[in-house]
């Protein structure tokens, strides 16, 4: 029987597959261009990435051995040293590094992948490994869109990771929803996604959420899933919207893209 864990993993492994055979064809011009994340080039996309591998797998390695998070200092000295590399190590680095850790979790057996406990260093409690493997696909699935989009304008969402992604959409709004843009004002929409189809409610007012589907709402917004999720991460710009997007009535994406800046 295949667990949550296993599932995830697999995205993850499939992901990377996926950006090292594209990482491996690119020169220094194409590292050092742009991103998808406005404030990075390539290549530090690529290290935040290496770096992030790096932290995780000696957290899971702390976990294995019983010892506490490896802590702030260390990831400190960790993003130091990487944020010293040059672009074409940076690059290299990242495809070793993400590796390792795509290693140590295929040698996870069925009970550590059970019963495992990670302390991740920023939650108020150590998480399962699922948990602990989803927070690392989120985050690797949107820096991969970055990674790619420079080339690639109409980049799109890993396929494997939109519908695991979907499902951890609450817990993202807490952080990424900028209230202020709304001005004061208060909006339901419904949200209808394919692939996969889903039909979710956001509520737009001080504090923004989802809710349950509203049969009358302000508007209406329907879009791919991974368009979705791109939407709430900030990387839902007019030059990256496909064309499947539709609103109607108050469902306005240059207001959304203002709650959603992105990081």
């Amino acid at each position: 029987m295949t667990s949550s864990a296993d599932t995830v993993i697999a995205a993850l492994r499939s992901g990377h597959d996926s950006l090292a055979a594209h990482v491996r064809g690119l020169r220094d011009p194409d590292l050092t261009g742009a991103s998808g994340a406005s404030e990075w080039d390539v290549s530090q996309v690529l290290s935040h990435l290496g770096s992030g591998a790096e932290i995780h797998l000696a957290t899971v390695e702390a976990a294995l051995e019983g010892r506490p998070n490896p802590g702030f200092e260390f990831n400190k000295g960790v993003w130091a040293r990487w944020d010293a590399m040059e672009p074409a190590d940076r690059a290299a680095g990242f495809l070793a590094a993400n590796d390792a850790l795509l290693a140590k979790y295929a040698s996870l057996d069925a009970a550590t992948l059970a019963d495992l406990r990670i302390d991740l260093g920023f939650l108020p409690a150590p998480v399962d490994v699922a948990t602990a493997a989803s927070l690392r696909l989120s985050e690797y699935t949107f820096h991969s869109w970055d990674v790619r989009v420079g080339g690639d304008p109409q980049a799109v969402l890993a396929d494997e990771a939109v519908p695991l992604l979907t499902g951890t959409l609450g817990g993202m709004f807490g952080w990424l929803a900028k209230s202020d843009a709304l001005d004061g004002r208060a909006l339901t929409l419904r949200v209808e996604t394919t692939g996969p189809d889903a039909v979710h409610g956001l509520r737009l007012a001080d504090k923004v959420e989802l809710i349950d589907a509203p049969a009358d709402a302000d508007g209406v917004l329907r879009l791919p899933a991974e368009a979705w999720l791109r939407l709430i991460v900030g990387r839902l710009s007019p030059q990256h919207t496909p064309a499947a997007v539709e609103t109607a009535g108050a469902a306005d994406l240059a207001l959304l893209r203002q709650v959603f800046r992105g990081f």
